[in-house]
């Protein structure tokens, strides 16, 4: 049975049409959805390199504008009568999935198939492709 969704988001169309997915998945026995977000801490070293701004204050906006494109999904999925926890991880995006996975032992996971970056995910595969071969929890993949 279903009971406790982990729900990836870049926020990306597709990424928002996993999330009118999910809102419906409370008529079937779910509970409870993890919402994550995962800034690419490739991106944030690269950031960190380049620019002679303060980079914790870049940091804490970056943070800020994140929670502020959460803020309305968890109010929503409240409404609806889901238990939500939202975490936001500095990582590789398919790996900080697979271990919030295991950490939070989610029922399944609901995720786009195309983020924000489609060329290169076609240069170097998806974070959805890697994250069905590595996952152990069933997963759902939401096409464009």
């Amino acid at each position: 049975m279903l009971e406790k969704v982990l729900y990836p988001t870049d926020f990306s169309d597709v990424a928002m049409k996993a999330f009118q997915f999910v809102k419906q998945l409370n008529k079937c026995g779910v509970r409870e959805v993890v919402i994550l977000h995962v800034v690419d801490q490739r991106s944030v070293d690269a950031l960190a390199i380049y620019t002679d701004r303060d980079f914790l204050g870049i940091e804490k906006a970056w943070e800020e504008n994140v929670m502020e494109q959460i803020r309305p999904m968890e109010d929503e999925l409240k409404e609806l009568g889901f238990q939500v926890t939202v975490r936001i991880e500095k990582d590789v995006p398919f790996s900080s999935i697979l271990k919030v996975e295991e950490e939070e032992d989610v029922s399944v996971i609901v995720i786009g198939s195309h983020g924000k970056s489609n060329v290169k995910e076609m240069l170097l595969g998806s974070v959805s492709e890697k994250v069905v071969r590595k996952a152990r929890k069933p997963v759902l993949v939401v096409k464009r």
